[in-house]
Parts: structure tokens; C-alpha cells; sequence
């Protein structure tokens, strides 16, 4: 049973986020939040697995909350899905500063609501799609690639691999089938990675293998 916390100041969206996430019987919500301060606490209280935090709310917005789960050592394993309306370029990358396990938009259809929960309990990151692409965009509209750009140089030839593969969005499961190795293989190369390449979490790594030029942006 996967345990999370619902920290939103929309009632009813917190009562529709409550139905949605308990419809398989995997998922359970353990406690609610009506803004970020309360959240924060009620996250300290009921250690849940996952927290899905709004952006925009009272006394302490969603990410400044974020950032306080994920400098506790006593939260080390709680993670935390971004869920809200906004896909405006700053919240993105404040959302990946802060330390977020994902982000999703408001408008995700409920069954990939309740795998992003399943694939962020289970320690994997995850960006919505539509988010991805907005990272990506801003990337390419950046600083063309360093030449000589040396952050990759400790990386085998087989580690490159897997981070283009996660630089063109692939999941774990997608990179083991692209890359022919097993699911368990795939995830040990992108810890490797994440190691190796001192990235916080997946979209870090995503940004890189663009600003490396690894990727190339369409």
C-alpha cells in the first residue's frame, strides 16, 4: 500500500484527487493539507510515502514546502509530486531546483495520475510530457553547447547510451528494450549516472545530455 498526503487549497480538489488515487485499492491518502505550512507538518506527522503538492497556496507556497520535505533527514524517504495548473517555464525549473520527484499537470488523466505516484514511490523521477518538452525548448533556446564541454569525459561508452536515451524522454523500462538489458540493469546505469554525474535527479540529467549536446534539441 502506497501512502500519500494531498496538500491543496481547493477542498474539492482534494476530494477528487482522494477518489482518483484510492480507485485501485493500491493507493491510500493518509492526511490532507489545505496550504503548505500545515502540509509540511502534517508530512513530519504521518511520514507518507508520497506528497502531491499544489503550487499556488496560502502561508507557504507548494514549492518553498517542497524544499523544506526534502532538506529534512528525517524525510529522506518521502517524495514529492508537483500536481498543478501551471506550466510556466519558472515553476518548472523551481520545481526541479526544489528537490520534486515530478511534476504533473492538473489535466493528467487519472490512470497516469496514479502510475506517476506508483513510479515516484518506487524512487524513480517523473516530468508530465508536456512539461518535458517545455524544459527542453528552454534548453535549446539557451547557449548553443560547450565546445570541449568535459562533464561527460568519466562516462563509458555504454553510460552515454543511456543517458541520450534519457535525454529523448525514455523511461527506464523503454531504455532497457532500446538498449537490449534487462529493466534492473537499465535502472542500476541511470544510479550510476546519477552518481557519477552528481545530478539530484532525472530531469537534471535529461538538461544535461542537451547542454552537453550529447542531444541535440529538434
Amino acid at each position: 500500500m502506497i501512502r500519500i498526503v494531498l496538500v491543496d487549497d481547493q477542498e474539492l480538489v482534494r476530494a477528487g484527487l482522494r477518489a482518483l488515487a484510492e480507485s485501485d485499492g493500491d493507493i491510500e491518502v493518509v492526511g490532507e493539507a489545505a496550504d503548505g505550512r500545515t502540509g509540511v507538518s502534517r508530512v513530519r506527522e504521518l511520514r507518507p510515502d508520497v506528497v502531491l503538492m499544489d503550487v499556488r497556496m496560502p502561508r507557504l507556497d507548494g514549492l518553498a514546502a517542497t524544499r523544506e520535505i526534502v532538506a529534512d533527514p528525517a524525510l529522506a524517504d518521502v517524495r514529492v509530486l508537483i500536481l498543478t495548473t501551471f506550466d510556466e517555464d519558472e515553476h518548472v525549473f523551481d520545481a526541479i531546483r526544489s528537490g520534486a520527484a515530478g511534476y504533473l499537470l492538473k489535466d493528467v488523466a487519472p490512470a497516469e495520475l496514479r502510475r506517476a505516484v506508483r513510479v515516484v514511490a518506487a524512487g524513480e523521477a517523473l516530468l508530465d510530457p508536456g512539461v518535458t518538452a517545455t524544459v527542453l525548448r528552454a534548453v535549446a533556446a539557451g547557449p548553443a553547447p560547450r565546445s570541449g564541454d568535459d562533464r561527460l569525459a568519466g562516462l563509458t561508452e555504454r553510460e552515454r547510451e543511456v543517458l541520450q536515451q534519457l535525454g529523448r524522454g525514455l523511461t527506464n523500462d523503454e531504455i532497457a528494450r532500446e538498449l537490449y538489458l534487462s529493466p534492473a540493469t537499465a535502472r542500476t546505469y541511470v544510479s550510476r549516472l546519477l552518481a557519477k554525474l552528481g545530478a539530484r535527479d532525472r530531469a537534471a540529467l535529461v538538461i544535461l545530455a542537451y547542454e552537453t549536446g550529447l542531444v541535440r534539441a529538434p
